[in-house]
């Protein structure tokens, strides 16, 4: 059947209660039309089911806690997130696809996910919030939405899936619950310490970055961008504005690995690629301060980081406890090293010797260059255990210090 456009009037969004699961078994995708949208706007949200359905549609802000309350994953895994505004039901007649728009109030910036349950049936589907206007806080977030997409396997439309595919479709639904791929375990929990923190930050999408004018426009707005996922997968034009921010005595925080890899090129909702950026004579980790070494490659475990510079670098561990030689975390996946590209002065923080074999080791970095200081956590998981005790504490300490 021809797709059917609703529009569909949603309360401000306020906290509010969870919706009651419906009752039988429809399939069902859900996808936003758009990876961010602002206050103020209709975020247009496409459900698509396979049989007549009732379905009931609830708002929440992934990481936030609100009314004691979980949201549980199809999966019976927790997502900790607040619920936003009241539940809106629908009702699909037949097998076909819905266009709900969903107007947003004016709510902080973040992550927020929509849960769409139908019939036994749950999948979500997740946008950023842009701020009203970029620059209302001092720290940019720009989430890896680039990254979640080239990691889903809908339709067989990745390149982890075969290498022959070089375009990946921005705008299809994820795969299986509807959530990114690995989301609860890289992204959820920076923002669970996010959320708890107090402190605010713009948080964008990599197409919004895409946006920028150039990277003094980025340092006129903000004194630190932080780069809480697998920022992977970036266009040239980011790459450089973000060089750019940084020459200008911007601070960055990588709280993952294997960031500013592969050079992709955007073509309307397509994402066409790849080649490494070191290949195109601009190694990553000039900029990074270490760049990606491997894959643990299902052999070998997550292990503790051991602090090597705690003497250099006593505010990065102030209130942990932590010593040169003591060890905290699990970490792993894939790994950072620094290289001979690396700025002179870099410091390793903290490392797993060894960590994927002998000469393999994961290290945690940081250096300055100019006004500029430039963190790089090392481990693909660092920003996922960020709500841990002793790491959260890590990420204060580096929040405050770089965005002074």
């Amino acid at each position: 059947m021809a797709a059917r456009v609703r529009a569909l009037l949603v309360a401000a969004l306020v906290v509010g209660a969870a919706a009651a699961p419906a009752s039988a078994k429809a399939q069902a995708t859900a996808a936003f039309a758009a990876r961010s949208y602002r206050p103020g706007q209709d975020a247009r949200l496409v459900v698509t089911v396979d049989r007549p359905a009732q379905l009931t549609v609830q708002l929440y802000a992934a990481g936030a806690w609100g009314a004691g309350r979980w949201l549980l994953g199809p999966e019976s895994r927790p997502v900790v997130g607040a619920p936003v505004g009241r539940p809106l039901t629908v009702r699909a007649t037949a097998a076909e696809r819905l266009t709900l728009r969903l107007p947003l109030a004016h709510r902080p910036s973040g992550v927020y996910l929509a849960l769409v349950r139908g019939d036994g049936r749950e999948v979500y589907a997740p946008f950023v919030l842009r701020p009203w206007l970029l620059g209302e806080a001092r720290v940019l977030v720009v989430e890896p939405t680039n990254t979640w997409q080239a990691y889903n396997f809908t339709d067989g439309d990745s390149w982890y899936l075969d290498p022959a595919v070089h375009v990946v479709d921005l705008a299809r639904p994820y795969e299986g619950d509807g959530l990114p791929p690995h989301f609860q375990d890289y992204d959820l929990g920076f923002l669970r310490w996010y959320w708890r923190s107090g402190e605010r930050a713009d948080f964008v999408s990599d197409d919004d970055l895409e946006r920028f004018e150039s990277g003094a426009q980025l340092r006129r707005l903000y004194r630190l961008i932080v780069f809480p996922g697998h920022e992977e997968y970036v266009t040239g034009h980011a790459y450089d504005i973000v060089e750019q921010f940084r020459d200008l005595g911007g601070n960055l925080a990588f709280l993952s690995a294997d960031n500013f890899f592969y050079a992709v090129t955007r073509v309307g909702h397509d994402l066409v690629g790849r080649t490494r950026w070191r290949d195109l004579g601009r190694p990553e980790s000039a900029l990074v301060g270490a760049q990606y070494e491997g894959w643990e490659e299902r052999i070998f475990p997550n292990r503790p980081y051991r602090v090597v510079a705690a003497g250099r670098l006593p505010w990065l561990f102030a209130g942990t406890g932590l010593r040169d030689g003591d060890l905290f975390g699990k970490y792993g996946i894939e790994i950072d090293g620094v290289t001979a590209a690396s700025p002179p002065g870099t410091i390793v923080v903290a490392e797993i010797p060894h960590d994927f074999g002998p000469g393999m080791p994961a290290e945690m970095t940081y250096y300055r260059l100019g006004a500029a200081q430039v963190f790089d956590a090392g481990v693909m998981n660092f920003g996922g255990t960020a709500d841990w005790p002793v790491v959260s504490t890590i990420v204060d300490n580096l929040w405050q210090r770089l965005s002074e």
